[in-house]
């Protein structure tokens, strides 16, 4: 049987879907009672993180891009980080890590809708990824891997005064107000267009 669409099947859209179905299959190691299931867990993620920078590499080196990954790719995204989030304040229920992982989804949340308010009136190029976000988004990585990685008793200090869990702790809060800041850039970007009564 034929694909209807078979340049949906590109190498970047199925390590996107790859993603997309690994997110369940950490959830469950997450929660499963054997020796190094958090290391498992962080591997995972480790790997999906660089599934990400691969399929965007990938499709602009040999011209996949498509619409259907433009969608997938983002909804992947912040998929596997909030679904990874919940898991970490259900680990760590204190509340730093609650408000920092909710500032993290709400931000995420309030761009999105942004976003697709600002493509429905042909203006999404205001208010496109730069390089902020990216910087936000490595960090962000970064950080939930330390924070899925940790064992107890193997908490080792990377620096005096600071151990290797609260290195990830520090990395997420920086994240989060890396978050904040580049949400202030793109809503500055779109202010305009939102207050003309016009749109």
């Amino acid at each position: 049987m034929k694909l209807r669409h078979p340049h949906l099947l590109t190498l970047p859209n199925m390590l996107t879907m790859f993603r997309i179905v690994l997110v369940p299959i950490l959830v469950a190691t997450f929660y499963l009672p054997f020796k190094g299931a958090n290391l498992v867990a962080a591997g995972m993620f480790a790997v999906g993180a660089i599934t990400d920078w691969l399929d965007g590499w990938i499709a602009r080196r040999f011209g996949q891009t498509s619409a259907f990954g433009a969608f997938l790719d983002p909804v992947a995204d912040k998929l596997t980080v909030t679904v990874t989030l919940f898991l970490l304040v259900q680990a760590d229920p204190s509340p730093l890590m609650a408000v920092i992982c909710a500032i993290i989804v709400g931000r995420e949340i309030t761009i999105s809708a942004l976003r697709e308010w600002m493509a429905e009136i042909g203006e999404r190029s205001k208010v496109k990824v730069a390089g902020l976000g990216k910087i936000k988004t490595i960090v962000q990585m970064v950080a939930i891997v330390i924070l899925l990685w940790r064992q107890p008793g193997f908490d080792f200090h990377v620096m005096v005064g600071v151990k290797f869990y609260e290195l990830g702790q520090w990395m997420l809060g920086t994240a989060a107000v890396l978050t904040i800041w580049s949400g202030v850039i793109y809503l500055r970007a779109a202010w305009p267009i939102i207050r003309d009564r016009k749109n």
